[in-house]
Protein backbone atom coordinates (compact mmCIF):
# COMPACT_ATOMS: atom_id res chain seq x y z
CA UNK A 1 0.00 0.00 0.00
CA UNK A 2 1.07 3.28 -0.91
CA UNK A 3 0.92 6.32 1.39
CA UNK A 4 1.85 9.89 0.30
CA UNK A 5 1.67 12.38 2.92
CA UNK A 6 -0.34 14.83 1.17
CA UNK A 7 0.21 17.98 3.90
CA UNK A 8 -2.77 19.69 5.64
CA UNK A 9 -4.85 18.63 2.91
CA UNK A 10 -8.31 16.35 4.04
CA UNK A 11 -7.31 12.82 3.56
CA UNK A 12 -8.75 9.20 4.22
CA UNK A 13 -6.60 5.97 4.07
CA UNK A 14 -6.92 2.49 5.81
CA UNK A 15 -4.62 2.94 8.84
CA UNK A 16 -4.83 -0.37 10.05
CA UNK A 17 -3.63 -2.20 6.27
CA UNK A 18 -1.30 0.66 5.28
CA UNK A 19 0.80 0.20 9.19
CA UNK A 20 0.78 -3.83 8.65
CA UNK A 21 1.90 -3.02 5.30
CA UNK A 22 4.83 -0.52 6.14
CA UNK A 23 8.17 -1.74 6.06
CA UNK A 24 9.99 1.24 7.14
CA UNK A 25 11.33 2.04 10.70
CA UNK A 26 9.22 5.21 10.46
CA UNK A 27 6.82 6.37 7.18
CA UNK A 28 5.00 10.21 7.74
CA UNK A 29 1.58 9.53 6.36
CA UNK A 30 -0.04 12.29 6.85
CA UNK A 31 1.08 15.64 8.09
CA UNK A 32 -1.28 18.95 9.54
CA UNK A 33 -1.05 21.41 10.75
CA UNK A 34 -1.09 20.79 14.37
CA UNK A 35 -0.76 17.01 14.68
CA UNK A 36 1.13 14.34 12.77
CA UNK A 37 0.06 10.54 12.07
CA UNK A 38 3.56 7.99 11.31
CA UNK A 39 3.53 4.46 10.96
CA UNK A 40 6.43 2.06 12.27
CA UNK A 41 8.01 -0.98 12.40
CA UNK A 42 10.35 -1.87 14.99
CA UNK A 43 12.61 -5.19 13.81
CA UNK A 44 12.67 -8.75 16.30
CA UNK A 45 14.53 -7.69 19.66
CA UNK A 46 14.44 -3.57 18.52
CA UNK A 47 13.53 -0.79 20.01
CA UNK A 48 11.45 2.71 19.23
CA UNK A 49 14.38 4.03 21.36
CA UNK A 50 14.45 5.90 24.80
CA UNK A 51 13.28 9.18 24.40
CA UNK A 52 11.63 12.47 25.62
CA UNK A 53 9.18 14.70 24.04
CA UNK A 54 8.85 17.62 26.49
CA UNK A 55 6.65 19.26 24.33
CA UNK A 56 4.82 16.48 22.17
CA UNK A 57 1.76 14.36 23.52
CA UNK A 58 1.98 11.22 21.47
CA UNK A 59 -0.46 8.17 21.08
CA UNK A 60 0.71 4.95 19.90
CA UNK A 61 -1.73 2.05 18.42
CA UNK A 62 0.05 -1.66 17.97
CA UNK A 63 -1.45 -3.08 14.66
CA UNK A 64 1.08 -6.17 14.56
CA UNK A 65 3.24 -8.19 16.90
CA UNK A 66 4.05 -7.81 20.62
CA UNK A 67 6.24 -4.94 22.69
CA UNK A 68 6.61 -4.12 26.03
CA UNK A 69 5.86 -0.33 26.29
CA UNK A 70 8.05 1.53 29.08
CA UNK A 71 7.52 5.44 30.73
CA UNK A 72 9.05 7.26 33.72
CA UNK A 73 9.75 10.54 34.40
CA UNK A 74 13.38 9.98 33.90
CA UNK A 75 15.51 8.20 31.75
CA UNK A 76 16.59 5.47 34.50
CA UNK A 77 13.14 5.75 36.38
CA UNK A 78 10.95 3.61 33.98
CA UNK A 79 8.21 3.12 36.58
CA UNK A 80 5.37 2.08 34.02
CA UNK A 81 5.62 -1.32 32.40
CA UNK A 82 2.87 -2.60 30.27
CA UNK A 83 2.93 -5.81 27.01
CA UNK A 84 1.30 -4.59 23.99
CA UNK A 85 0.00 -5.95 20.97
CA UNK A 86 -2.48 -5.91 18.43
CA UNK A 87 -5.00 -3.45 19.42
CA UNK A 88 -3.18 -1.86 22.29
CA UNK A 89 -3.05 1.38 22.75
CA UNK A 90 -0.10 3.83 23.95
CA UNK A 91 -0.54 7.41 25.10
CA UNK A 92 2.62 9.11 26.42
CA UNK A 93 2.47 12.39 28.01
CA UNK A 94 4.46 15.02 26.76
CA UNK A 95 7.68 15.46 29.01
CA UNK A 96 7.29 11.45 29.68
CA UNK A 97 10.54 9.39 28.96
CA UNK A 98 9.26 6.67 27.07
CA UNK A 99 10.45 3.29 24.78
CA UNK A 100 8.21 0.82 23.17
CA UNK A 101 10.59 -2.75 22.78
CA UNK A 102 9.31 -5.71 20.08
CA UNK A 103 9.43 -8.54 22.39
CA UNK A 104 7.74 -11.00 20.18
CA UNK A 105 8.83 -12.74 17.58
CA UNK A 106 7.55 -10.60 14.22
CA UNK A 107 8.58 -7.48 13.51
CA UNK A 108 6.19 -4.95 15.48
CA UNK A 109 3.71 -2.43 13.76
CA UNK A 110 2.32 0.32 14.59
CA UNK A 111 1.12 3.98 14.42
CA UNK A 112 1.19 6.91 16.10
CA UNK A 113 -0.08 10.40 16.88
CA UNK A 114 2.05 13.51 17.32
CA UNK A 115 0.40 16.70 19.12
CA UNK A 116 2.26 19.05 17.80
CA UNK A 117 3.75 18.10 14.64
CA UNK A 118 7.22 16.12 14.92
CA UNK A 119 8.26 15.42 11.93
CA UNK A 120 9.36 16.47 8.29
CA UNK A 121 6.55 15.99 5.95
CA UNK A 122 6.74 12.65 4.18
CA UNK A 123 9.69 11.66 5.46
CA UNK A 124 10.52 7.81 4.93
CA UNK A 125 13.24 6.42 7.39
CA UNK A 126 14.02 2.80 6.62
CA UNK A 127 15.78 1.98 9.85
CA UNK A 128 16.38 3.70 12.78
CA UNK A 129 19.87 4.82 12.09
CA UNK A 130 18.74 6.39 9.25
CA UNK A 131 15.96 7.82 11.90
CA UNK A 132 19.17 8.96 13.96
CA UNK A 133 20.89 10.47 11.09
CA UNK A 134 18.26 12.85 9.98
CA UNK A 135 17.89 14.18 13.41
CA UNK A 136 21.60 14.50 13.97
CA UNK A 137 21.88 16.52 10.84
CA UNK A 138 18.70 18.61 11.04
CA UNK A 139 16.44 17.42 8.40
CA UNK A 140 13.96 15.52 10.54
CA UNK A 141 11.92 18.51 11.30
CA UNK A 142 8.50 19.71 11.66
CA UNK A 143 7.58 22.22 8.74
CA UNK A 144 7.70 25.74 9.20
CA UNK A 145 3.64 25.81 8.34
CA UNK A 146 3.39 24.15 11.59
CA UNK A 147 2.09 24.93 14.61
CA UNK A 148 4.85 24.63 16.89
CA UNK A 149 5.02 25.56 21.16
CA UNK A 150 6.57 29.01 21.88
CA UNK A 151 8.87 27.41 24.39
CA UNK A 152 9.78 24.41 22.58
CA UNK A 153 12.16 22.50 23.74
CA UNK A 154 14.68 19.67 22.04
CA UNK A 155 13.80 15.98 22.24
CA UNK A 156 15.85 14.03 24.48
CA UNK A 157 17.59 10.83 23.64
CA UNK A 158 19.15 8.25 26.19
Amino acid sequence: MDTTDIGPRPHAFDIEAATQANENYRTVAWTGKYLQVTLMTIPVGESVGLECHPDTDQFLRVDAGQGQAVMGSAKDQLDFEQAVSDGWAIQVPAGTWHDVRNTGNQPLRLYTVYAPVHHAAGTVQVTSTDAENDESIGTDHAPSWTVQPEASQPDRHA
